[in-house]
């Protein structure tokens, strides 16, 4: 189960963190994969990487994923590349956290633009290319952060965007599903990322997480993984519209 040979999945924000966990994860079970993100050096190496230890074909190229005619030029490449995309995971993200009455129209834009509009750009280009071949799988990084609040952390344009994602999830899932493509979103709980470890890293957080998470710990690197590989799967087939929580039960409570 669970095989994506022949299949070609394109990644975002697969310089660093969840997006190099899950593109490995695509390329461990056989996919090739097309990796964007801005920072073109990383994103190379990790080509070099995964073709060599999983033999898959590897595709890098640097994309602003909120700059529409960088996204569509890399969709043009893909398809000229690969003649089809089969997978699309929506991994990049970034955020300005602030309170709602400190926050800046500029951080709150910053904020909406990569984490909510990118995804729909994103969408809008390679569900194009799906739908010529009446089969996809997409599946979009929200947050625990877009179905609940939290005291923590004050980051209020952080979970209206990934709140979005999570609306805009169903949408595409009710709009495609006679198109054969599948559109599910992924709510991570605490994964210790680059924007993230600041955080995580303290003290003062490691002990919220110890009272407000119930398995008392953060998400460890791979655990993730299952999650996307099922979604990307031909097995997930009567799967759309699902919002997946990987969150140690922080939702449950």
């Amino acid at each position: 189960m669970f095989n994506l040979n022949g299949r070609v999945a394109v990644v975002t924000g697969a310089s660093s963190g969840l997006g190099v966990q899950m593109a490995t994860a695509f390329a461990r079970q056989g996919a090739d994969i097309v990796l964007l993100a801005r920072r073109e050096e990383r994103i190379q190496e990790l080509a070099a990487k995964l073709a060599d230890e999983y033999s898959v074909k590897t595709l890098p190229i640097k994309c602003d994923v909120t700059v529409t005619a960088e996204i569509d030029a890399a969709a043009k490449r893909a398809e000229d590349e690969f003649g089809r995309v089969d997978i699309l995971l929506n991994c990049a993200g970034s955020s300005k956290d602030k309170g709602v009455l400190e926050m800046t129209d500029e951080e709150w834009d910053f904020t909406i633009a990569t984490d909510e509009t990118s995804v729909f750009k994103m969408t809008r280009a390679f569900a194009n290319i799906m739908k010529k071949h009446n089969y996809g799988r997409i599946i979009n990084i929200a947050s625990m952060y877009g179905l609940v609040g939290n005291t923590e952390i004050h980051t209020v344009a952080y979970h209206t965007s990934k709140g979005a994602v999570v609306n805009f999830t169903r949408a595409v899932a009710a709009e495609l599903a006679l198109d054969g493509i599948n559109c599910n979103a992924i709510c991570p709980g605490y994964f210790e990322t680059e924007l993230t470890k600041p955080v995580l890293d303290t003290e003062r957080f490691q002990q919220f997480a110890k009272t407000h998470v119930p398995m008392q710990r953060y998400g460890k690197p791979g655990e993730l993984d299952a999650a996307a590989v099922f979604l990307a799967s031909e097995e997930a087939s009567y799967v759309t519209g699902a919002i997946l929580p990987v969150d140690g039960g922080y939702t449950a409570i």
